[in-house]
């Protein structure tokens, strides 16, 4: 059952469906990733950001990858700027035009391992803590953290959403103590990196900064299908992009709410936990062992109603 406590305070950072908002207001998430070889990844990730509520999703790729990911979905606004010999000072000025524009970059889904991929990626990273943007760390972008965990060291608009084997890893990195009781690690490897969001993917998700510690346990589906966590980093881009609205509006004294600040980052990810597991549940009762990543992004929005319901203005005001 999901925490009412916990969804309420999720909702403060929804912006309400009241007609006032222009293109844009609702969520521009980027995603970097994407490479001949790996082009549903990134897919799933910015094609899950728009099923959530954002309004636009960008895809930086390569070339190979951009041309395959255009036939998936004429939604998404794909940027196949890496090229084969891209270096990051090649592309930079590019990568800095795209990310003024977005509130939130994914880093990571199939972006790959190699060095040449890597550096990009890296480069994102520097580029978006440079414009204080937000980061969502994940799959081979957490494979670049675990072996440079500097780059988001004390970055607390950085968070990480690592499964069983990538926290494992990520923990040794920060040389987090084995021994430590397993319901605190997320929150000591929280702390290790100086009080960034861990997302600790699992039978049950534990999201921690650090500070705050946060269970999500309501039930997902009986299989979990290859694009589960994909799905989860681009739902988290649209949270926190929404979270980054809220954040603008609250500087600007538009806001009453007790919210912390700080807070966004854990509030956009137990919000993307709960719409994730219950779009598995949905799908994997339509489908059984048969479920598909597909299957689940047709189910992001019924998940949505269910948790949040209705949020229009009127519908945001009542259930507060």
């Amino acid at each position: 059952m999901a925490s009412r406590g916990l969804l309420d305070q999720v909702k403060l950072i929804i912006p309400p469906l009241n007609g006032k908002l222009h293109k844009g207001q609702a969520g521009r998430v980027g995603v970097v990733g994407g490479s001949a070889d790996y082009t549903g990844a990134p897919f799933f990730s910015a094609i899950s950001a728009l099923r959530v509520g954002a309004d636009l999703s960008h895809v930086i790729c390569e070339p190979g990858a951009g041309s395959v990911i255009k036939t998936y979905s004429p939604d998404l606004i794909v940027h196949p700027i890496i090229q084969e010999d891209s270096t990051p000072e090649s592309v930079k000025s590019q990568m800095e035009g795209l990310l003024e524009r977005l509130h939130i970059i994914v880093v990571g889904p199939g972006l790959g391992r190699e060095e040449r991929t890597q550096s990009i990626g890296r480069m994102a990273i520097e580029v978006a803590k440079a414009q204080e943007k937000y980061v969502v760390l994940d799959a081979d972008g957490l494979w670049l953290i675990q072996n440079e965990p500097h780059l988001v060291k004390d970055y607390k608009r950085a968070i990480l959403t690592p499964n069983v084997v990538e926290f494992k890893r990520l923990c040794d990195s920060m040389k987090v103590p084995k021994d430590s009781p397993p319901e605190e690690l997320a929150s000591r490897l929280a702390k290790a990196f100086g009080n960034v969001t861990i997302v600790q993917k699992g039978q049950q998700d534990i999201i921690s900064n650090g500070e705050r510690t946060e269970v999500v346990d309501i039930e997902g589906g009986l299989k979990r299908v290859g694009g589960q966590g994909d799905i989860l980093s681009g739902t988290v881009g649209t949270f926190v992009a929404w979270g980054k609205n809220y954040e603008e509006q609250n500087l600007k004294g538009s806001n009453d709410s007790n919210l912390k600040l700080q807070d966004i980052p854990l509030l956009a990810a137990i919000g993307a936990c709960h719409i994730t597991r219950t779009a598995s549940r949905l799908a994997f009762q339509k489908h059984g062992r048969g479920v598909l990543t597909s299957d689940m992004l047709v189910e992001i929005g019924p998940a949505y109603s269910e948790l949040f319901g209705d949020l229009g203005e009127k519908g945001l005001k009542g259930n507060l």
